[in-house]
């Protein structure tokens, strides 16, 4: 799994609804990855990087990989959970968002994940991290936004 001491690009702290739980009450494990994505996507909307509009403008966009999530403690109904962005591994033409879920009230690390994202054309070919993007990253993983 993804440990990064990248700085905190973006969190969002959300209270668990019904809808996230199973019938125990307890975060249903594949509820994570909405919110993940959530956070990419509004991260990357508040850097001027419109996932919709990459390909037009750029040339290039972001396809998911992989996507991995480590489930290390229960989250019930109502909890507050924090999802925290970073960046993760940097490589030729894919980069890793690293995510921590924490439990506000009492700061517990509930989950872990990495959602890994490769650079296409706009036709699906796999290219290069380009120039651009690269530098973004890279002041990222380093200086943070």
């Amino acid at each position: 799994m993804i440990e990064t001491d990248a700085p905190v690009l973006l969190s969002h702290t959300i209270r668990l609804g019904y809808a996230d739980t199973d019938p125990a009450g307890i975060l249903y494990y594949a509820a994570w990855f909405p919110m993940m994505e959530r956070l990419t996507s509004e991260f990357f909307y508040l850097q001027g990087l419109r996932q919709d509009t990459l390909a037009e403008r750029f040339g290039w966009w972001t396809v998911s990989r992989s996507t991995t999530c480590e489930y290390l403690a229960a989250a019930r109904l109502f909890d507050q959970i924090r999802v925290e962005l970073r960046i993760g591994r940097i490589g030729d033409s894919s980069f890793q968002f690293a995510f921590r879920m924490v439990r506000t009230d009492d700061d517990v690390l509930v989950a872990r994940s990495s959602n890994t994202l490769v650079t296409v054309s706009p036709d699906q070919s796999r290219i290069e991290i380009p120039a651009d993007l690269r530098a973004l990253l890279t002041a990222w993983a380093t200086e943070g936004t």
